[in-house]
């Protein structure tokens, strides 16, 4: 393998790209080939970073929740095209009841934005105001992305199959505790002092992006859909104690670099790690492809879903892709965190790869030192 021009790029993004602290994990097979650490903690440079440091990773930890329940959903011989009010009776109201748990996962179900917007904080109030929404669009007919709805969603189907065993207990029984993860969705009490904060972003989107425009219009689709839960919006919201400790499986995990590259490689190896098989190879091939793709009515951007997981889209006419979040090989899923990190799965290589950082940039979608780090991996090593 060859590491020294992505050693070179990660420590160009200190020198010259606005990084504070960073790590980046390079999985092949079951053996992690890049273990890359740099940067401080805080603004004071007093505590350094290291391979150990974890991180608030943003919507990056909506991958690890739709993988829970795929887990959940292969357990209790579930299939994706079940109706969700099956489970979930009271969720069965208001133009939801043909709603399946594969258009959950794959943004389809427009309940991305919640009319009586209830605290995040409040997890019975979110499931009673879903319980309540009617759809932005038919169920099925498009899709948007759920920025914050989603790990709620996904919880609550997760509930329903497990008899009330939540997403952030379910993946530390069956995920981070037996492939060792240092990577929580509710931050243990023990843990805290480990964690480092994350800093809002310096500078903003350009004014003529449609998705920052769109955010930033009252009102709109996308505005009411990043506002909805209310609460824990900023960075320095984040950074609580009450924040960290609290289990929100959309928007909330924390955790390493390594420990993302691992589980991800755990799924480019076909579900399986070091002789225990954790997905079947049905679940794992359903990955590979997108289930939707096009126009999103909330991101105002082409995107693509797998079951939970982003795709980059393809370009319908020259069939190449027109986004490489994910590296250039098609088979690629993962997701991105708000302001940089990223974590992917590239089945074809049998790769993980993960980035956090600590010094947000503008944006929802991979940073420019993110996208720097995946492509001098692969233009070195394919």
């Amino acid at each position: 393998m060859n590491c020294a021009e992505i050693q070179r790029v990660f420590e160009g993004n200190f020198s010259d790209g606005g990084e504070q602290g960073a790590s980046v994990s390079v999985w092949v097979e079951e053996n992690e080939v890049v273990d890359l650490s740099g940067g401080f903690q805080d603004k004071e440079n007093s505590t350094p970073w290291t391979s150990g440091t974890p991180v608030l990773v943003w919507s990056a930890t909506k991958g690890l929740a739709a993988s829970c329940l795929l887990h959940a959903l292969e357990g209790s011989n579930v299939a994706l095209d079940t109706r969700v009010k099956h489970l979930w009776p009271a969720f069965g109201t208001e133009g939801k009841q043909d709603v399946t748990i594969g258009m959950l996962l794959q943004h389809q179900a427009g309940l991305c934005a919640l009319d009586n917007a209830p605290p995040v904080e409040d997890t019975e109030a979110v499931f009673s105001a879903i319980e309540r929404q009617t759809p932005a669009w038919s169920p099925g007919s498009a899709h948007g992305y759920h920025p914050r709805t989603f790990g709620f969603l996904v919880d609550g189907v997760l509930r329903k199959l497990t008899g009330g065993e939540d997403l952030g207990r379910y993946w530390a029984r069956v995920f981070a505790g037996p492939l060792e993860l240092d990577f929580w969705i509710g931050t243990p009490e023990e843990m805290l002092l480990r964690v480092a904060p994350v800093f809002a972003p310096k500078g903003i989107m350009p004014k003529d992006d449609p998705f920052f425009s769109a955010f930033m219009t009252p009102g709109s689709l996308t505005s009411r859909s990043f506002a909805s839960p209310k609460g824990l919006h900023s960075a320095g919201a984040m950074n609580t104690r009450e924040a960290r400790m609290a289990s929100y499986p959309g928007f909330g995990g924390i955790g390493t670099a390594r420990a993302l590259g691992k589980f991800y490689a755990m799924l480019a190896c076909d579900g399986s790690w070091r002789g225990k098989r954790y997905f079947n190879a049905e679940t794992v091939s359903r990955l590979r492809g997108a289930a939707v793709e096009g126009d999103d009515m909330v991101l105002c951007m082409k995107t693509a879903f797998t079951a939970g997981f982003m795709k980059d889209p393809v370009d319908v006419e020259t069939g190449k892709k027109t986004r490489h979040t994910f590296g250039p090989n098609f088979c690629a899923f993962g997701h991105p965190g708000a302001g940089g990190s990223v974590a992917f799965a590239d089945p074809s290589a049998r790769l993980g790869f993960a980035y956090v950082m600590n010094q947000m940039e503008p944006g929802v979608l991979p940073s420019k030192r993110a996208l720097r780090l995946i492509s001098s991996w692969y233009d070195s090593n394919v």
